[in-house]
């Protein structure tokens, strides 16, 4: 067995963070029987491109023993090793949390998550593998989306580096100014033998159940029941967006039946007349087309020791 560290040393906006992480790293790695490596990503996409292919001796075509692959960063870094990592069977990979928002852990909630943060817990983990969203090539594992909240969230670093604004409220900036773009998008989706083609708020398709920092659209979601679960949003007005909201944000959707329609399926197909944003786990991508499709089990898991619980 080979343990691979990747480090994103921008996770979290903390400056020293990167450098504590890989102390506490070679720290633990001293009681290792197992070779281990460091890597700390230089460019987007970095973690799953190269670095997990050496690792695993493909590029070879003689794959060697299991691979434990650690995302050392946020939600953006666990994407990207998902990605190099799925459809391999001899790599596993986890989520040590460095980011600021950390939300496809909150998805288990029998599992407090501090023993993410336990790197003994973890290299001796339970692997169980865990669905992927394939969107046209590029996988997502927690929540992928268009509309509105893919518009917010793409914008929210663009703020959020202004020294006046800064943090948490570069959200707030975002949702703001979007707001005042507009709410609604045109578009053409198909789910669950249900057509849309009109103007919508929001589409989001969940394997996770939370995103943006805390939202929680459908709590019944399952990262491992081979379902995507959707909910597409009707056109609302600027001030109706204010009111729904919060309400949205708790999974509580289906007190607006007249403005959200749930869909349980295993794809959904989006298409506009021109360029849209598409929300891959936080990541934004331009396109004017996507497929979202559940791919069961597509990248093995690792959960802290001793957990009985079912994910659910």
């Amino acid at each position: 067995m080979k343990h691979l560290f990747i480090i994103n040393p921008v996770a979290g906006g903390n400056l020293n963070r990167p450098a504590e992480t890989e102390t506490k790293i070679r720290e633990y790695a001293k009681g290792l029987s197992d070779p281990y490596e460091i890597y700390i990503t230089k460019a987007p996409m970095d973690a799953c491109s190269k670095i997990i292919l050496e690792a695993t001796g493909l590029e070879h075509s003689d794959p060697r023993e299991m691979l434990y692959v650690y995302a050392c960063g946020g939600d953006g870094t666990l994407n990207e090793c998902a990605n190099g990592a799925a459809g391999r069977a001899n790599v596993a990979i986890t989520h040590y949390p460095c980011g600021t928002g950390n939300d496809f852990l909150k998805t288990f909630p029998e599992i407090d998550t501090d023993r993410f943060h336990d790197l003994d817990a973890l290299s001796k983990g339970i692997i169980k593998p865990i669905d992927l969203i394939d969107c046209d090539g590029r996988f997502g594992i927690n929540i992928c989306s268009v509309g509105i909240d893919a518009r917010v969230g793409n914008d929210v670093h663009k703020y959020s580096r202004i020294p006046i604004i800064g943090g948490s409220m570069g959200y707030v900036v975002s949702l703001i100014v979007n707001v005042i773009k507009g709410v609604t998008s045109k578009f053409r989706i198909t789910a669950g033998g249900k057509t849309f083609d009109q103007k919508i708020t929001l589409a989001c398709a969940c394997n996770g159940r939370y995103y943006g920092g805390g939202f929680n659209p459908v709590p019944d979601a399952l990262p491992d029941d081979g379902i995507l679960e959707c909910l597409v949003a009707e056109p609302v007005s600027r001030f109706k967006v204010a009111q729904i909201v919060g309400k949205y944000s708790k999974g509580k959707f289906s007190e607006f039946p007249d403005i959200f329609t749930y869909i349980r399926c295993t794809q959904m197909e989006i298409d506009a007349d021109r360029e849209f944003v598409v929300n891959i786990d936080g990541e934004g991508i331009y396109t004017d087309k996507i497929s979202f499709k559940i791919v069961p089990g597509g990248v093995n898991f690792i959960f802290p020791r001793d957990l009985t619980a079912d994910l659910g």
